[in-house]
């Protein structure tokens, strides 16, 4: 088998790869959706509550009406006046008590005082079956009220109903304090307990779609690290192959193998990314980074000093190896590339610089992609930093800072989309 075809080979193992990663997402989404947790609100609950929930009270009005009707009441038009405006206020309230914004709204408020008035007026001028108005306007005003004075309202609200309603009908005005008390006190449980329900759902939504979104974010930046670096090594090293071949067989297939060993090594960094368990090795890492510039004529230092690393760290900083190391193979077309990790008992301090040049290349390696910005990203969620642009004698440089011990970082955070 010839080396090129070996190349071939590994290629199509990369594409059998993502084969089998699109086929078991595929899976596990189709479970999802059997399981129902692709986030969407549950059937059962139906459409959010409105205020015909509340307009068949408005019945409880029908003795004052019937009392109309009849002729019983000492001025029927004014009665019927009044009760045509009560019952305008309460559509006009209820209505607006299921959206937060318009019953917190200064025109609400003004409605269900306008209706504490009215209803204080009609029961101390007709009493008898308009006393059900009292109730009423308790299950209005539970429908609008919230927060922790709400006992308090409701228990001035019982009390300005027994005082005006004693004075009308005496101790019958016990019944009517009771239930303003309970018409309120429920209505407002019942409405508070439907919307933490409905919020605490759409948390649960939004956590869901977060989750779905940082594990799909980790992996297009994981499979964007991978895949830019190990693409750029098989490449040079395959460009070298080529230059070596006709004068040195051996030199060429030497190259070939690195290139056959990167492939392999692609394949099973694919699959730890595909399933989360991937841990970077900065050791590993300088040691690719070698093999990396060696290939493409840029000659590598490697300088290391300090304590030994947490896992954290070393993962962190093998991954800006990659990304830096990477890059100047990309666009620097540079002589040399020095790599120095200096370890202190607080921090770790990582740079890499080369001493390529062109104004475009520093454009590349700065504006656009994921690469930088997502390493930028993930060091600071760690507690670290991220410099990369020009260096004060020329060349390129990306400095990277880290805590040297172990910390609980924070939820990555989002990437921008890749050029």
């Amino acid at each position: 088998m010839s080396w090129w075809s070996k190349i071939d080979g590994q290629f199509h193992e990369l594409r059998a790869t993502q084969a089998e990663w699109k086929a078991e997402h595929e899976r596990v989404k189709a479970e999802r959706r059997a399981r129902g947790e692709h986030g969407r609100l549950p059937e059962e609950l139906g459409p959010p509550p409105t205020g015909f929930a509340l307009l068949p009270w408005v019945l409880m009005g029908l003795g004052a009406f019937s009392n109309i009707v009849q002729g019983k009441t000492g001025n029927p038009w004014l009665g019927g006046l009044g009760l045509l405006t009560f019952n305008s206020l309460y559509v006009y309230v209820v209505f607006r008590a299921f959206h937060k914004e318009a019953r917190n709204a200064a025109s609400t408020r003004v409605a269900l005082g306008l209706m504490t008035l009215l209803t204080c007026a009609l029961v101390g001028g007709f009493g008898g079956s308009w006393l059900a108005f009292f109730p009423l306007l308790g299950l209005a005003a539970g429908a609008i009220l919230r927060g922790p004075y709400l006992g308090r309202f409701a228990l001035g609200l019982s009390a300005l109903a027994g005082v005006v309603a004693g004075l009308k009908e005496g101790w019958d005005a016990v019944g009517v304090v009771y239930g303003t008390f309970l018409s309120m006190m429920v209505t407002a449980a019942i409405l508070s307990l439907s919307e933490a329900v409905r919020e605490l759902r759409a948390a649960r939504e939004e956590l869901a779609r977060q989750a779905v979104e940082k594990e799909r974010l980790r992996f297009s930046r994981d499979l964007h690290d991978l895949l830019g670096h190990t693409l750029s090594v098989i490449v040079v090293k395959s460009e070298a192959a080529r230059r070596l071949a006709p004068r040195s067989m051996d030199a060429a297939l030497e190259q070939v193998s690195d290139i056959e060993a990167v492939g392999r090594q692609a394949l099973t960094e694919i699959r730890e990314a595909v399933t989360g368990y991937r841990e970077g090795s900065l050791a590993t890492e300088l040691d690719r980074a070698r093999s990396a510039l060696d290939a493409a004529g840029i000659e590598p230092v490697v300088r290391q000093s300090g304590p030994p690393l947490s896992a954290q760290t070393e993962a962190l900083l093998g991954w800006v190896v990659r990304e830096a190391v990477t890059n100047a193979v990309r666009h620097s077309s540079a002589t040399t590339c020095t790599i120095s990790v200096e370890g202190a008992a607080e921090t770790v301090v990582l740079r890499v610089t080369d001493d390529g040049v062109g104004a475009a290349a520093v454009t590349d390696r700065t504006v656009g992609g994921t690469g930088i910005k997502g390493l930028t990203e993930r060091l600071a969620t760690a507690g670290g930093s991220l410099e990369a642009g020009p260096g004060a004698r020329g060349g390129f440089v990306v400095r990277a800072e880290l805590p040297s011990g172990e910390r609980d970082s924070a939820p990555d955070a989002a990437l921008t989309e890749s050029v």
